[in-house]
């Protein structure tokens, strides 16, 4: 029977060709990392390959470290989804430079869900301001949503065409529209009487 320990894993990123992940792995080697993934990409890209990998890499037990925050995640969304991830292979994670970002403590985790607190807060207001934004718009007489395929002229004309018999299919092709769009006018015109 095979017993697997815990494994520390360091994770160090640049963004450029020009810069060197040289010091990173040195800490992270310092701090005990067993094996280190290094990239050069952009914070900003979501498609990492080697951060990818790491978090494939991770088992139960396992603690995930970085030298700072920035070298994992540009943004707040972007690192709480990253330790979503980290969390539902119940691993951990240490930012060295960071202390009070450690899931392997209670303090740390406190810490992170009040930022996952925040974070969900702040989506919130944005969400409120939208919607009130919206609801200004529609006061002042701005029409919300798609505009229609076809002019009121083109309604009247398609629904007569439909009346008359015409396959949906035909007036729809006409007018370079699915038939379903014609379908709905009848539905649209009684909701409007």
């Amino acid at each position: 029977m095979c017993i697997l320990f815990p494994m520390k894993y360091g994770y160090a990123r640049v963004s450029t060709d020009g810069q060197s992940v040289t010091a990173q792995v040195a800490t992270l080697k310092a701090a005990g990392a067993d094996k280190i993934f290094r990239e050069v990409a952009s914070g900003a890209k979501t498609d990492r390959a080697q951060l990818h990998r790491l978090l494939n890499a991770l088992d139960e037990g396992d603690v995930l470290l970085v030298t700072r925050l920035d070298r994992l995640a540009r943004s707040t969304r972007d690192l709480l989804n990253t330790l979503a991830s980290i969390a539902g292979k119940k691993a951990g994670f240490r930012s060295l430079n960071d202390t009070w970002a450690d899931t392997t403590t209670a303090h740390g985790r406190l810490m992170l869900t009040v930022l996952a607190g925040l974070a969900e807060f702040e989506r919130e207001l944005i969400r409120a301001r939208t919607g009130e934004g919206r609801e200004r718009a529609k006061a002042r007489g701005v029409k919300l949503g798609r505009k229609f395929k076809l002019t009121p002229h083109q309604q009247r004309e398609a629904l007569s065409r439909r009346e008359r018999g015409e396959a949906l299919t035909e007036i729809g092709r006409s007018y370079n529209v699915s038939h379903s769009t014609i379908s709905r006018l009848r539905a649209a015109t009684n909701a409007k009487t």
